[in-house]
Order: C-alpha cells, then sequence, then structure tokens
C-alpha cells in the first residue's frame, strides 16, 4: 500500500475519497472513469473502495434519495425515553424497521429532556408517520416511559464529513 499521509490515510485513498465523496459519475462503468482521473484500473477503484468498507474508513456507497422528490413530506423524528439497560437492545430492533431511516442513541438532558433514543420514520402524511410510530411503541412495551414526534418544516443541508483538497 501507499505511504500514509498525516492523517494516517494513504494518498491514493485519500484522492479516492476527494473524488467520490460528492457521488460517483454518472456513466455506465463511473469505476473505469474515476480510475483513468486517478491512474489506476477501475478494478483497483473497487479493491480500495471494498477495502476501506471492510476496515470502516468508509461506511457506505449507495444512492441518497430526496424523500421530499419521492412524496416522502412528513418527516418525523420520533424521540424516546427508554430504559437504558435496555436501550442498546431496543435500538437495534428499531434501526431495523423498514421505515426508519435512522436510530441512534442520545444523552438526555435532564429535567427537560428525557429522551435517549432517536428514531427518523418518513411518510406520505402524519397520519402514517404516526402509525409508524405507533409500532415502534409497541414494539419498545415497557421499556418505553415516553415519546415524542417532532416534525420537520424545512429542508436543510445534509452532508457527513468531507475532506478537502
Amino acid at each position: 500500500m501507499p505511504p500514509e499521509n498525516d492523517t494516517g490515510l494513504a494518498d491514493l485513498d485519500r484522492r479516492l475519497i476527494l473524488a467520490t465523496q460528492g457521488g460517483l459519475p454518472l456513466l455506465a462503468r463511473p469505476y473505469d472513469a474515476l480510475g483513468s482521473d486517478l491512474g489506476i484500473s477501475g478494478e483497483q477503484v473497487q479493491q480500495r473502495l471494498n477495502a476501506m468498507l471492510a476496515d470502516g474508513r468508509i461506511r457506505r456507497i449507495g444512492a441518497v434519495p430526496n424523500h421530499y422528490a419521492i412524496g416522502y413530506t412528513a418527516n418525523g423524528m420520533s424521540v424516546w425515553d427508554v430504559a437504558d439497560d435496555q436501550i442498546d437492545e431496543l435500538g437495534v430492533q428499531v434501526g431495523a424497521l423498514p421505515f426508519v431511516s435512522h436510530c441512534y442513541r442520545r444523552p438526555r438532558r435532564l429535567p427537560l429532556w428525557p429522551y435517549n433514543l432517536f428514531a427518523m420514520v418518513h411518510g406520505a402524511s402524519r397520519v402514517e408517520v404516526e402509525a409508524d410510530v405507533e409500532r415502534i411503541a409497541t414494539l419498545l412495551g415497557v421499556a418505553c416511559r415516553q415519546h415524542e414526534i417532532l416534525y420537520s418544516s424545512r429542508i436543510l443541508k445534509k452532508t457527513g464529513l468531507r475532506l478537502s483538497a
């Protein structure tokens, strides 16, 4: 593998991340196009991306749909006050539900904010979101003391970490 830079990331891997962090080229053979730009083969691009996925340096490669544009206009962050001794197990179950786009644990901010489990639910209507949230409540059962739904009122720019050139 090539030498690493100050961040511990090999130069080729850094250049590959820089080339892909805004998305893959919309071509029939995107890895070949990236490889051409980087001076390597498309197969080598795939190998490096797979290696970075395997060791956790990148989390995923995939399409990110605009949920508003595809009809999911009711977007509710459901927040839950879940028993701390069960949150990890229950969080995995909630995160696996097909209507939950992301689920994570956050610290409580007592006395005003008792919620420690967050699950984003997208739907075509608030009625749909509320029905899905009730399914979560049923799954959590007595481990959940209370919950709320916080609805989005506007679209905010969402990006992960971006490397700079």
